[in-house]
């Protein structure tokens, strides 16, 4: 109200050719005022634009109409709203409703602030004290750590033997987990193929007849050392007895050799007992169309030579029943025949003499699949030849790829009927092979 009666008093001494001057920027402030404003501008008045006239009149022309004015109301009305609108030149305007003021950086609390723009603080300065402290717990963090990373290198320094035990059982246990999840992958191959175990190549073939006899034989050792108190005592005991309670998983090189010679002796011990088994039967074989050329045969192999495929082929059919067939051996027959292939002893002997010779039967015919004997890398022919019972030490590629030759040629030449005269070509092709004789007889190869 102070603003509006100044106003009042200012329009007072004005003179009255001055205020039509004074009245436009009243209402011009006023206009300016409630456009600022939130609600909706309330027109008071309007008025026609001003136009100028001239001193004299026209005839023509009539004067503008005369507007009765009440000043004090409009001044009241002016300053009523000068005050609404709060307007003092000592206050800043407020910026108009819904425009926001940007933040700056300069503006910003230190807490909203980025991280890059925030004032680094200074670093205090630290004590001698403080600096030997750290620099002194940093040395024995940093010693200990080492010390910790390099613990196996430490115990293999003082403990060799029994590290060396520790890194074979540990690696081995990788390798038989790992072969295992191979075989359970091949086992899910062989079952979903429409042509079974035959979809298969040559080393899965060899990890399927494999992993099931060294699952079993290893398992006893596995249980016994993850049992709390009994593993102590097991442990120990698995490692001074490897070749019984461990498989090749878990052999050094050396052992591998060692335990492949004893087991080979073992099997070859058995040749000449089914060698006998052969010769006993001849005479009901009499009648035969093929007794001579099995008895010319057995003949070769008893004067300390072997018979060519050729000859085994013509022979064949006398394998398919009789004495020599599968359910007409004698259980003595069948037995030595069990132990000469290195396959355990069981109630199914038959059963497990027929499983092993298809599964070998298959490897063969692998082996032709997949470009011949040549092929095979020599640790390959090694245990070719080991498992079809010749013995692969000292022998040359050459030996190894000739005998397992002439082993393929039978095998792929005969049919299922005929699989006790696979389950013979030990014999026939090996009986007389100076390498198995050096095995059974020289005491340096026991």
């Amino acid at each position: 109200m102070a603003l509006a009666l100044r106003v009042a008093a200012r329009f007072a001494q004005v003179s009255a050719g001055s205020w039509p001057q004074d009245r436009q920027r009243l209402l011009q402030l006023y206009i300016t005022s409630t456009n600022s404003s939130d609600n909706k501008p309330k027109s008071y008045c309007t008025l026609p634009p001003e136009r100028k006239y001239s001193g004299k009149s026209t005839g023509g022309e009539a004067p503008p109409p005369t507007i009765k004015r009440n000043v004090a109301a409009e001044i009241t009305s002016v300053g009523k709203v000068i005050y609404e609108t709060g307007w003092d030149a000592n206050k800043p305007k407020d910026p108009p409703k819904g425009q926001q003021l940007v933040k700056t950086a300069s503006t910003l609390p230190p807490s909203d602030m980025p991280d890059h723009e925030k004032p680094k603080e200074q670093d205090v300065p630290r004590s001698k004290r403080e600096q030997m402290r750290d620099n002194m717990q940093d040395y024995i963090f940093t010693r200990y750590f080492n010390y910790v990373k390099n613990y196996d290198k430490v115990l293999e320094k003082n403990f060799p033997k029994a590290m060396q035990l520790y890194h074979v059982f540990f690696d081995g246990v990788k390798d038989f987990f790992s072969d295992m999840k191979r075989f359970l992958k091949i086992s899910r191959i062989a079952n979903d193929s429409p042509q079974g175990i035959r979809a298969l190549n040559r080393q899965e073939l060899e990890l399927y007849m494999m992993m099931p006899r060294d699952m079993m034989k290893v398992a006893p050792a596995l249980i016994g050392c993850s049992l709390p108190m009994v593993g102590y005592a097991f442990f120990p005991l698995v490692f001074w007895y490897p070749r019984v309670f461990l498989t090749s998983h878990f052999w050094t090189a050396e052992q591998r050799t060692d335990f492949q010679n004893y087991y080979m002796k073992q099997r070859l011990q058995y040749n000449k007992a089914v060698f006998r088994c052969l010769q006993a039967k001849l005479k009901s074989l009499s009648g035969h169309p093929k007794h001579a050329e099995f008895r010319n045969i057995l003949g070769l192999l008893g004067s300390g030579t072997h018979p060519t495929p050729e000859m085994l082929l013509e022979v064949k059919d006398i394998f398919v029943e009789g004495p020599y067939s599968l359910l007409g051996m004698s259980r003595k027959h069948v037995k030595s025949l069990v132990n000469m292939h290195g396959l355990q002893n069981s109630i199914f002997k038959r059963h497990r003499l027929h499983e092993h010779a298809f599964l070998v039967h298959y490897m063969d015919q692998a082996i032709t699949r997949e470009g011949g004997v040549h092929n095979l890398s020599m640790h390959a022919l090694r245990y070719s030849c080991y498992l079809r019972g010749l013995n692969p030490v000292n022998l040359s590629d050459e030996e190894m790829i000739e005998w397992l030759r002439n082993w393929v040629k039978v095998s792929t030449s005969i049919q299922g009927e005929h699989i006790t005269l696979f389950l013979h070509l030990p014999i026939l092709l090996g009986y007389n092979h100076p390498s198995n004789w050096k095995t059974i007889y020289c005491k340096g190869n026991a």
